[in-house]
């Protein structure tokens, strides 16, 4: 599933030839991706004009003229394909939107897990999805402090409580275990503690919150730059290698937690690592 580098990646991608743009016409091909289309979508997106392209975690917000909100999730396999004229739509081509400048996109998903609402832009934060998650780990209302106080008291292993969108929105699997090897905890740690028992940060807190916006930061620079945006991690995937910290001669291992994936380093992301 794309993570936040990548949706980030897409919206900057998105941003030329969509804000300012007017929608001309919108091909639905089927009733539904993860959930059924809006009533009217395309009768309701024709002729609007987008204003502005947002992200919230991995969500991305249209702006539309009609003071309503086009919400778009990637899900698992979605992408965009942006054509310089119509052409004959491709396989999984489920939503094509045709601009008035002549720019097609095409909204392609294999497996059909993403998402696609209209909903009333004064309320997108009524949303189940939107209004729960929490704070945008590249904004300055993200850091030790609102971290340690999200974490304090849960039982549940660290690398899972990243991993919960109430924490923090839109950190992923591979990037969860990517902060916590650059700030040195274990992925195993109870998430509580990085807080004191009052919800205070500790040490760790801010070491993590800062490790988790530079390997984000980092992603999306790469994202920018790497036309094939296929770049190794810094330990997601990378089993049986060395560890990237410096001055550490630990290998980096795989673990399972909760059905997915950690990779971390068996010497400076021991359970003992300090607070």
């Amino acid at each position: 599933m794309p993570e936040l580098p990548e949706v980030e990646a897409v919206r900057r991608e998105l941003v030329p030839f969509l804000v300012g743009g007017r929608i001309d016409r919108v091909q639905v091909r089927r009733p539904d991706l993860r959930r059924p289309f809006p009533a009217g979508f395309a009768r309701r997106l024709r002729g609007t004009t987008v204003s502005d392209l947002a992200r919230r975690g991995k969500y991305l917000l249209a702006q539309l003229s009609s003071r309503e909100t086009l919400v778009m999730h990637l899900g698992m396999s979605g992408s965009f394909r942006i054509a310089a004229a119509r052409g004959e739509p491709e396989a999984h081509d489920h939503v094509v939107f045709e601009m008035a400048s002549g720019v097609v996109i095409a909204f392609n998903d294999p497996r059909r897990f993403g998402v696609m609402d209209l909903v009333p832009s004064g309320a997108i934060e009524r949303l189940p999805a939107l209004g729960a998650l929490g704070p945008e780990p590249l904004s300055s209302a993200f850091d030790g402090a609102a971290l340690a106080h999200a974490c304090a008291g849960r039982k549940t292993p660290l690398k899972a409580a990243l991993l919960d969108q109430r924490v923090v929105a839109g950190l992923g699997n591979i990037y969860a275990s990517d902060a916590l090897n650059l700030a040195r905890l274990s992925p195993r740690q109870h998430a509580a503690i990085i807080a004191t028992p009052v919800g205070l940060p500790r040490p760790s807190a801010h070491r993590l919150a800062a490790a988790i916006k530079k390997v984000l930061s980092r992603a999306i620079d790469r994202q920018a730059r790497d036309s094939d945006r296929s770049h190794p991690f810094r330990v997601y995937d990378r089993e049986g290698q060395r560890c990237p910290n410096r001055g550490c001669a630990g290998v980096i291992r795989r673990i399972t937690q909760a059905g997915r994936s950690t990779f971390y380093c068996s010497v400076c992301q021991r359970r003992a690592t300090r607070l």
